[in-house]
């Protein structure tokens, strides 16, 4: 009964059989360069994927630097206006960031070790 099949029972082929048949196949390779040279070209070309997302890195950079500089301009301004009529705002930033002091006061700095 066993001979009514023609089937040839089939071995296991290896990792190492199969790649080998890959290779010799000409519409596999074919396909294969051409896939990996499309695949090269949209990660690693100036527009490609690779390139996006630095620029898009550098783009948040930029943002969170921009935020920081807004809220310091509006600092400063705040100060600037407070400093154009309030003579206890000019005293105080002439005492303390010019060491500017009363005639008559005496300053004791304090080393801090």
């Amino acid at each position: 009964m066993d001979d009514l099949f023609y089937r040839k029972d089939k071995k296991p082929s290896s990792l190492k059989e199969k790649a080998m048949k890959l290779l010799t196949n000409k519409r596999f390779m074919v396909r294969f360069v051409l896939g990996t040279a499309v695949v090269g070209y949209v990660l690693f070309n100036n527009h490609g994927i690779i390139q996006r997302v630095r620029l898009q890195y550098e783009k948040s950079v930029l943002l969170e630097k921009i935020r920081q500089e807004e809220e310091t301009t509006q600092r400063l301004q705040a100060e600037s206006k407070a400093l154009d009529g309030d003579p206890k705002a000019i005293e105080r930033v002439a005492r303390e960031q010019h060491g500017m002091i009363r005639e008559g006061e005496t300053v004791y700095r304090v080393n801090r070790k």
